[in-house]
């Protein structure tokens, strides 16, 4: 004979073992809420949302309707971002990192001798620093080529670019930092820095960073570092 009946339930596990599965149950949760904060800890600095970059997403607003002409491609911030803090090398050899430049709005810059915007760009950010360099602003352009290192050299010394403080990375890690935050998307990559790190202006590919529009612009950006905020 078959039989049709269904198996009986199975028994309920005893009150010891329940309460063990609870507590490995709390204990699973526990370990995955600590490895959320300690990521959140451990990334905030470079996180949107970042507190400390909420005037520089003001200072975009305010600078929105200086976005036009020749920096109309610019996109200015609308959520607080605090840069990586990248690190590379001066003409030297000797490390920095852009905290080194705190306190001053920054230009901060990637180019490569292989990319032809870049080439072209160059003499307009070495003019940029003639004219606006000062302990409130710096163009930091960062060249990221990644053989001859030499020939970046070559370039500025040939093109007669003396304005400009040079450094380069080697490894072209700084590009792939600004990657990692969705802002290095091509060559050129300019991103406009506060004093405190944050972003207030990215913009991918080249622009007349000696033009009357940007002038405008970048004065303006300094204009709460120059008073000492």
């Amino acid at each position: 004979m078959t039989n049709d009946m269904p198996d009986p339930s199975p028994a309920r596990p005893p009150a010891t073992r329940r309460r063990v599965l609870t507590a490995a149950v709390v204990l699973v949760g526990a370990a995955i809420a600590f490895a959320a904060s300690y990521r959140s800890g451990l990334f905030g600095a470079h996180s949107s949302g970042d507190p400390t970059c909420r005037p520089a997403v003001a200072l975009a607003g305010k600078l929105a309707p200086l976005i036009h002409g020749e920096v109309a491609a610019l996109t200015p911030a609308t959520t607080p971002l605090h840069l990586p803090d990248l690190t590379f090398e001066d003409g030297s050899g000797a490390a920095k990192k852009l905290s080194d430049f705190r306190g001053k709005t920054v230009l901060l810059n990637l180019w490569a001798t292989w990319c032809v915007p870049c080439r072209k760009e160059m003499p307009a950010l070495d003019r940029l620093q003639a004219k606006l360099g000062s302990p409130n602003f710096q163009v930091v352009a960062v060249n990221i080529d990644t053989r001859d290192p030499e020939k970046p050299k070559t370039f500025l010394a040939d093109a007669k670019l003396t304005k400009l403080d040079y450094f380069n990375d080697r490894t072209a890690k700084v590009f792939q930092e600004l990657k990692s935050v969705g802002r290095a998307l091509g060559m050129p990559t300019s991103v406009l820095v506060d004093g405190r790190g944050c972003e207030i202006a990215t913009i991918a590919g080249p622009a007349e960073w000696d033009s009357d529009d940007a002038v405008k612009l970048i004065t303006a950006a300094m204009q709460p570092v120059a008073a000492g905020m």
